[in-house]
């Protein structure tokens, strides 16, 4: 009986060792990786419902886990079933008739994510409403009212209608309470009926500085400033005769009061999500060069943050703005061709680092870079595997847009081999 205790610790121990070994072999999970797909640059790719599959076969291949599904495009109709919103079945240019889809785009991506173990966003171009250049869209329909969209003040010192331009889409008016009400609603749509695990806002601002001059937005203004303006819209901006925007009293003040009405609605949107499913992440993607963004009303750093006040336009109200406390992750855009360069302030590497300085901690960060800008040639200091282990070791995850320009390069086993070595190596 003695021998019998006496063999019990080396027995414990025997069977300890192994599991502790084990445990320290073990790999370290794998980083979150998004992917997006844009729903245009794919929409032949995606066209039968069995290639969904094939498609996220080779994303788990790589080490991609979380799709950024674009279900809302510029054109402003969607890719689910909608009870506000005609399908988008057809794009000009694109396809020479409609694909005749049967079946839920979204709801079979979500199918075939989960049954891989792969997380599903949902992303929306929020404010956009149409094609300028194809003339085809929400806003090309009689359905839309005309006083909805932005109306720009052009360098040529007139008004215009932006359905008459060619930029990349026309715009709804953020500062209209029945436009917030509506996108409002779309996004809850998709929330209630779609079982996602995010919810990315894209495209949720202002579409530059030529926009929005309607008199709804003069009056607006005028409210927050609480007076009259004498001269419109000089008090606020004009262009002299080379086309040079010159600042008028106003300019600041300007600039705060749109920045207050995206982040007040993205703060909206955030505690509306939240509300009906607590587990579904609000996600925002924006470029990093943050003090380009004013002209956009995009002020997605932390309000902690005085980064404002080193230019021109920077006001506590401005700073005020910041609407990073209610995002849970926040994509900083990098869409650049240089990786390193922590003083370089056109390299990927600089972008993350500023944005961590920024964000203050206030939500959950990953770097996103644009694939097209980073080849597969080992040479290469900008290559597509040196972008995305900048991405993984500054941000601890990496998101990669787009699906269409990874498939295009062969990027896959540059993205595997990054994530590989990452994991490794922590």
């Amino acid at each position: 009986m003695k021998k019998i205790f006496l063999l019990f610790p080396a027995i414990l121990i025997a069977c300890v060792l192994p599991f502790t070994a084990c445990k320290k072999s073990s790999p370290a999970p794998e980083p979150e990786v998004y992917l997006s797909v844009a729903a245009d640059a794919n929409f032949l790719r995606f066209a039968d419902r069995d290639s969904v599959a094939i498609y996220l076969d080779k994303c788990c291949e790589a080490g991609i886990n979380h799709i950024i599904l674009d279900v809302k495009p510029n054109y402003g109709k969607v890719l689910y079933r909608s009870n506000y919103l005609p399908y988008l079945d057809f794009i000009e240019g694109i396809t020479d008739k409609p694909l005749g889809r049967d079946w839920d785009y979204l709801q079979t991506f979500i199918d075939e994510c989960h049954s891989r173990d792969m997380r599903l966003t949902a992303s929306f171009s929020v404010m956009p409403c149409g094609s300028p250049y194809w003339k085809r869209g929400m806003c090309y329909l009689d359905s839309v009212a005309d006083s909805l969209l932005c109306v720009e003040y052009r360098k040529d010192c007139t008004y215009g209608d932006m359905r008459d331009t060619r930029k990349a889409a026309a715009f709804y008016n953020p500062a209209r309470p029945e436009v917030r009400e509506a996108s409002l609603n779309l996004i809850m749509e998709v929330v209630r009926n779609y079982d996602i695990d995010g919810f990315s806002l894209d495209y949720c601002r202002y579409p530059d500085d030529e926009s929005d001059f309607s008199n709804f937005s003069r009056h607006e203004f005028e409210k927050y400033l609480g007076h009259k303006l004498e001269n419109w819209p000089t008090d606020v901006l004009t262009y002299d005769s080379d086309s040079n925007r010159v600042d008028g009293p106003f300019i600041n003040q300007w600039w705060a009061w749109r920045a207050g009405i995206i982040s007040d609605f993205v703060h909206q949107v955030s505690d509306s999500i939240h509300a009906a499913k607590p587990n579904v992440d609000v996600e925002y993607w924006a470029a990093t060069w943050i003090h380009a963004l004013h002209t956009t009303g995009q002020n997605w750093a932390s309000p902690k943050s005085s980064w404002p006040m080193a230019y021109d336009f920077g006001t506590p109200e401005y700073q005020a703005a910041g609407f990073a406390p209610y995002l849970d992750v926040f994509a900083a855009g990098a869409y650049l061709e240089r990786v390193h360069g922590a003083d370089d302030n056109e390299s990927i590497e600089y972008a993350f680092n500023r944005a961590d300085t920024l964000l203050h901690g206030d939500c959950a960060y990953v770097g996103s870079i644009y694939a097209i800008n980073h080849d597969t040639v080992a040479a290469n200091p900008n290559n597509m595997y040196n972008a995305a282990m900048m991405s993984l070791e500054k941000t601890g995850g990496l998101c990669l847009f787009d699906i269409c320009h990874i498939e295009r390069m062969g990027s896959w086993s540059s993205i595997r081999r990054a994530i590989n070595d990452y994991t490794s190596n922590k």
